[in-house]
């Protein structure tokens, strides 16, 4: 895969990564490390909302901050735009910095400014242990959330890799636009530092103690001049896949290069199959994902319809060897706008593990989208709706990430005096 080494990313071997499910296999895990720590503790998010999960992860933190532990909090003021001060203060009082990303501007009561967000999901503890995926800080994470409760995955990450994670956070610290490769060439660079003094991360350690170890790489997408690495991932995989594509995603609107890959390998004999929304939490992501149903399926892409409950995963899965977890979609936003990272593995065992599951959501809770015959007038009709309509939603999110070049502005939160 030449196409990588003009990436942001640097494939690591000697990792432990842990598939997380939905709220109730994440939470519980990121909150135990954060009360943990000793050190250190770095978290970026899209959503923190002030209801019983952020309230679990306000303690967490306190917890460490009062013995002594450096936190940094860094929220997208889109995603997180009404913390109270009784939510806030106590973070403040015990030392944590709160930071948020482009907070939201209001103009007649309403909120303008929702494109190029802060979309990553983050935490790296004492640069021992990171967590890397799509799920947010509230409560519609869980199942006793109801009917609307999401469907979400994360990984929990051991080893070299884990300071490749933490060199990004503390770049963004300063500059959560890093430049380009800035922050990767600090992380090289203190490796080798620390394996000359005899300091590096044990590649085997994990071995010796009976754990799985994988290669995996941390590739995030920017404004600035990592624009396409997450998508340029998926298309090399997509590329040389062989037996087994299968993709859950919530919101599917990819660019035409990589839709023209997944016809491709379908064309080919890939068995591609995309899991999506069924009970989309935004109804117009279900419309515009219909527009590319039979541009795919006529190639022989299977499409599946997660009906249980909203999906908000971001995963994939190739030839069981490669895979994919984290906050980006394949759609506009994700993939020309926001700020995203995604953890990509090259392991048989988590690829297995992570496409089992993703089958039994096919298998027990999805429906089959067939393939409509309508007349020929109507086919072209609709040939030409989805051409045009796709068309400008995919140029029009490129004209703005070309359009907007402005450095992100990041504010200190502050609650409000008493």
């Amino acid at each position: 895969m030449t196409a990588m080494t003009a990436m942001n990313s640097h494939w690591v071997p000697g990792n432990r990564i842990t598939l997380l499910e939905n709220g109730e296999g994440f939470f519980p895990r990121v909150f135990d490390s954060i009360s943990a720590a000793e050190h250190e503790v770095l978290l970026e998010t899209f959503i923190l909302f002030d209801d019983k999960v952020g309230r679990q992860l306000q303690q967490a933190l306190l917890r460490a901050a009062s013995r002594g532990v450096k936190v940094d909090v860094l929220i997208d003021g889109w995603g997180s735009p009404d913390l109270p001060a009784s939510f806030l203060r106590p973070l403040q009082e015990a030392g944590v910095k709160l930071r948020s990303f482009e907070p939201a501007q209001c103009l007649f009561g309403a909120r303008i400014n929702m494109l190029r967000r802060m979309h990553r999901k983050l935490v790296v503890v004492d640069g021992r242990r990171a967590f890397v995926g799509g799920i947010n800080y509230c409560a519609d994470h869980l199942a006793d959330f109801g009917p609307l409760a999401k469907q979400d995955y994360a990984v929990e990450i051991e080893g070299p890799l884990v300071g490749q994670i933490q060199a990004f956070c503390h770049a963004s610290l300063t500059a959560p636009q890093p430049a380009r490769y800035l922050w990767l060439e600090r992380w090289r660079q203190r490796r080798t530092r620390d394996e000359d003094f005899g300091l590096g991360d044990n590649a085997d350690s994990a071995a010796a103690q009976g754990t799985q170890v994988a290669r995996a790489a941390f590739v995030t997408r920017d404004n600035g001049s990592q624009r396409n690495d997450i998508e340029r991932h998926y298309r090399a995989a997509v590329r040389t896949a062989r037996h087994r594509v299968l993709i859950a995603n919530a919101y599917f609107f990819p660019g035409y290069r990589l839709l023209r890959d997944l016809r491709r390998a379908a064309r080919r004999g890939v068995q591609v199959d995309l899991v999506l929304q069924g009970r989309p939490d935004l109804a117009w992501v279900q419309r515009a994902s219909e527009l590319l149903y039979g541009y795919l399926m006529r190639a022989g892409v299977r499409v599946y319809l997660y009906r249980e409950r909203p999906l908000h995963a971001k995963v994939a899965v190739v030839d069981d060897r490669w895979a994919t977890v984290g906050s980006s979609n394949l759609d506009p936003t994700s993939l020309s706008l926001n700020l995203e990272a995604n953890i990509v593995v090259r392991d048989v065992a988590f690829a297995t593990q992570l496409r089992e599951q993703i089958e039994h959501l096919m298998q027990q809770r999805c429906e089959r989208v067939q393939l409509p015959t309508p007349g020929p007038l109507r086919s072209a009709w609709i040939a030409l709706r989805s051409m045009v309509v796709y068309h400008a939603m995919r140029h029009f999110a490129a004209w703005v990430g070309r359009a907007s070049n402005a450095p992100p502005h990041v504010v200190a939160l502050q609650a409000e005096p008493r």
